[in-house]
């Protein structure tokens, strides 16, 4: 029985030491990041889930009282349960309304339709009272070619120094993952679309 003790007490103790060099190691990092700044979020790959953990910073922004903006490329005017909710907690919405490329199958058409929508993000880019601006879906209009990197780099770059941005979309531009300063990728396990389950009001939009 005193042995068990003993080995047992001699396991706290090594776990014990093991969380202590844990905090020590975080409460360095913390110590280190001292700078404030605008950051610039991009949640990318073909995974599900992107657009739906932007939206929960911009909610987490309302939270705190901060002023938050969302330009949306390629969703169209279908239902979104997160536009409506935010919209009434006073989120501006800018919407790309020729819907999905793959619908419109119009190149011109969607090319003036994304041009649009990146112009009201371009004046949201310039203005200093906006906290928050999320461009929802924007790596497809580069990866379509509809938009032009360059003009995007310098919006992202030339932004108020306190802004944050969140870009979402598979396939983001390597120019734009090395400007962000975190950079998520989400990596689809498994999908129930793949199954024959249909997109559901609630869950999925």
């Amino acid at each position: 029985m005193t042995d068990n003790k003993s080995a047992e007490a001699a396991k706290a103790e090594r776990h014990k030491a093991r969380q202590q060099r844990i905090k020590e190691g975080v409460d360095a990092k913390i110590d280190r990041a001292q700078e404030e700044k605008g950051i610039l979020l991009v949640l990318t790959g073909n995974g599900k889930g992107k657009s739906t953990s932007g939206f929960g910073t911009v909610v987490r922004a309302v939270g705190h009282g901060k002023k938050a903006a969302v330009v949306q490329f390629i969703k169209g005017n279908w239902d979104c349960g997160e536009r409506t909710l935010l919209e009434g907690a006073g989120v501006e919405f800018h919407v790309m309304a020729t819907g999905f490329t793959w619908e419109t199958q119009d190149r011109e058409k969607d090319t003036v339709a994304a041009l649009q929508a990146w112009e009201a993000a371009e004046k949201l880019l310039k203005d200093d009272s906006i906290d928050l601006v999320m461009l929802d879906e924007l790596t497809y209009m580069i990866s379509y070619h509809y938009l032009e990197v360059e003009r995007v780099l310098e919006a992202l770059d030339n932004r108020p120094p306190m802004q944050h941005v969140i870009v979402t979309g598979r396939a983001c531009h390597r120019a734009i993952i090395e400007l962000a300063d975190t950079v998520s990728e989400v990596l689809p396990i498994k999908h129930a679309f793949d199954n024959g389950i249909k997109a559901q009001p609630g869950f999925d939009y």
